[in-house]
């Protein structure tokens, strides 16, 4: 059974106090003074007890104190950073009051994604600070996000008029997106980049270009033969350029389980600015060897 501090402390100030009582009698003292040494022997146990007890105690506030104060000065510091960023404060902010609100009482799923979450947030942020992130797959997200935000101009290139992508729910809600970004007086160009003299496929690729022109959407189209032969040693056909500062690239891959037809390999959003500028060079290559449409 484990004795509890207060009753610890009395019984070793009784103890030192009946020994020093044990000694005085044994010298002979007067009983007045043998009581008054013992008195005074196991008080001063008891206050040196207290005073050590006192300063553990004092200690271990200090650490602490020190560990919050070092906590709150790393906050500081990260506001400040924040601050300094061209990032917006409030939404950064807004993301930590919410992740701190988070409950206990979910299911464990629910946490589990929100960390894979904020976790893939994270390396964006981290990769693209860098010049450069990817994707493996086809991305949506990225697509609808930064046609919404871009403020100037977007520039696309295309290896294919695809009307299936284009007539799909994400087509629909980027030509859409593509026609607001227009309303708010950004310039939208793209080109489309054909290898094939099959009429339906030349079909295809007038209805698409109407759905464009419909949108606001400046539209030429090439072939691919007409490209000079210093062009074709570039084989990327499929990027975009938002506001002539960010390049977003689509690689592709013959995908054998779907009849051979292209599947996009992986995308990337590159801010490399000799590799951006690389890419404008390419779309105003291409943008003039194109033509328009036919009616």
């Amino acid at each position: 059974m484990r004795i509890p501090p207060i009753v610890r402390k009395i019984l070793v100030s009784l103890a030192g106090g009946g020994i020093a009582y044990l000694l005085t009698n044994a010298t002979e003292q007067p009983q007045s003074i043998t009581l008054i040494l013992s008195s005074f022997v196991g008080g001063t146990l008891l206050m040196v007890q207290f005073l050590v007890d006192f300063e553990r105690r004092l200690l271990s506030v200090e650490g602490a104190l020190v560990s919050g104060l070092a906590g709150v000065s790393e906050a500081s510091r990260q506001m400040r950073q924040l601050r300094s960023s061209r990032l917006d404060a409030a939404t950064v902010t807004r993301l930590l009051n919410r992740t701190a609100e988070v409950g206990h009482d979910g299911p464990t799923v629910m946490y589990a994604f929100l960390e894979q979450e904020i976790r893939r947030l994270t390396e964006l942020v981290r990769d693209l600070s860098g010049g450069e992130t990817a994707y493996d797959g086809e991305d949506r997200d990225w697509l609808l996000s930064l046609t919404a935000v871009a403020v100037g101009s977007i520039d696309a290139t295309s290896a294919a008029a695809d009307s299936e992508f284009w007539d799909s729910e994400l087509g629909l809600r980027y030509l859409a997106l593509q026609g607001e970004a227009v309303s708010r007086g950004v310039t939208v160009r793209r080109v489309f980049i054909l290898d094939s003299e099959d009429p339906a496929a030349l079909r295809e690729v007038e209805h698409v270009c109407r759905q464009q022109a419909a949108a606001g959407i400046v539209v030429r189209v090439m072939r691919s033969s007409g490209l000079a032969a210093s062009s074709r040693v570039d084989p990327m056909f499929d990027f975009i350029l938002f506001d002539q500062t960010l390049s977003y690239e689509v690689s592709s891959a013959r995908a054998l389980d779907q009849g051979g037809r292209l599947a996009i390999a992986n995308t990337r959003l590159v801010v490399r600015p000799e590799r951006v500028e690389r890419r404008i060079r390419r779309f105003e290559e291409l943008w003039s060897a194109a033509g328009p449409p036919a009616p």
